[in-house]
């Protein structure tokens, strides 16, 4: 959608979404995408849906709330909503309230300005509620963003939608510079392999760590950082226990001395230096219908080379030669996939030039510019309607 040397007049944007301080992927995301438009010259105002947490708002952006499950939460969410030329939408099932997140169908009837919904996940074999709140979100939205052609392809293939409306925008990622280059821990001279992320069961660490203990039986010493702090939800559900579970995985391995945990968490600003460190990064999830990973992304934009298991969003983007694929239980292709990068700079090289090439991409200023010109196209569209 986006034309190169075109900008889209400035224009204010409203944009319903989790938010910072809450730690998430969608509050990053749409953390990133306002101050992307902003640097560009528009306004953005948020509306933060809450998320149970007592940290108060760090950002002058937020505008106003959503309380799930409060019907003068929705009417109020709507109203100021409504108040910009265009309303973003960034959607996940699991933030809204009602059954399957359904209460952010209430605030879409109540917005009055066109509206461009973000959508962060398409299941494969939807609910018949989940199936009917996807389609109804479509049919209100101006215009509904996928990120990967597997969601495009899921969303038109599989639910009553009218193609012409949905557009396939990339997800956004700070791009490493030209100076952003494998760096060597001096803490850790052998090569460094990366898990990061918020850690939640069905992120697939066990394989990993269960990996460097084969590859440590046979001789190899390669040293695995698993990065990140649990997942508020998880959190708060089930305290550390995942985490714990992981330790002590890694001391029934007898990996300790190459296994550390790193529980920060990381702003976008810092994320990509951090990524450098590292010889590759590992996506070893479990799901097999993913279609879309801003982890994946990240790692791509800061050029390092990857391992995944092969869930649709590393299929689409690692064709091109970034990184390798690897079955959902396949324990020795995981060993030898690696072993070969580790033990192969020629092999992780090629695999970084083939990551930077994506990475101008998935810029977030790129990303921007298509959400502007999208946002530009929604309102010329009413205006030719009410005219």
């Amino acid at each position: 959608m986006h034309v190169p040397g075109r900008t889209a007049p400035s224009f204010t944007v409203s944009m319903l979404s989790t938010y910072p301080p809450t730690a998430c992927g969608l509050a990053t995301f749409a953390s990133a995408l306002s101050g992307a438009l902003t640097a560009q010259g528009h306004r953005v105002d948020i509306v933060r849906v809450a998320d149970g947490s007592m940290e108060s708002d760090a950002s002058h952006r937020v505008a106003g709330h959503l309380l799930p499950g409060s019907p003068s939460s929705v009417r109020r969410a709507a109203l100021v909503l409504s108040e910009a030329d265009v309303a973003i939408i960034q959607h996940e099932y699991g933030i809204f309230g009602g059954r399957d997140g359904e209460e952010v169908l209430d605030v879409m009837r109540l917005v009055t300005v066109p509206v461009i919904t973000v959508l962060h996940t398409v299941p494969i074999d939807p609910q018949p509620n989940q199936r009917r709140i996807l389609e109804e979100i479509t049919r209100r939205s101006a215009h509904v963003v996928v990120m990967t052609r597997c969601s495009h392809d899921r969303l038109v293939g599989r639910y009553d939608v009218d193609p012409a409306s949905i557009v396939t925008v990339p997800h956004g990622a700070i791009v490493a510079d030209g100076s952003s280059r494998h760096r060597s821990s001096p803490l850790h001279p052998h090569p460094e392999v990366l898990s990061w992320g918020l850690l939640s069961p069905g992120k697939g660490i066990e394989r990993v760590i269960d990996a460097i203990g084969t590859l440590n039986e046979n001789g190899h010493r390669v040293h695995y950082t698993i990065s990140g702090m649990t997942h508020p939800k998880v959190l708060r559900a089930h305290g550390e226990e995942y985490r714990e579970s992981l330790v002590q995985r890694v001391r029934d391995r007898r990996v300790s001395h190459l296994v550390r945990f790193d529980r920060t968490y990381r702003e976008p600003q810092t994320l990509a230096d951090y990524l450098s460190t590292s010889s590759v990064i590992v996506l070893p999830y479990a799901s097999t219908d993913q279609a879309v990973s801003g982890v994946l992304v990240d790692s791509i934009a800061a050029g390092r080379p990857v391992i995944a298991t092969a869930f649709p969003h590393a299929v689409e983007l690692l064709s091109t030669g970034a990184g390798i694929l690897v079955g959902h239980d396949d324990h020795d292709g995981l060993v030898a996939a690696l072993l070969a990068v580790t033990g192969d700079r020629d092999l992780r090289e090629a695999m970084a030039t083939s990551a930077r090439l994506l990475a101008d991409l998935h810029s977030w200023p790129a990303v921007a510019s298509a959400y502007a010109d999208l946002a530009f196209h929604a309102r010329v569209e009413q205006q030719l309607i009410t005219a």
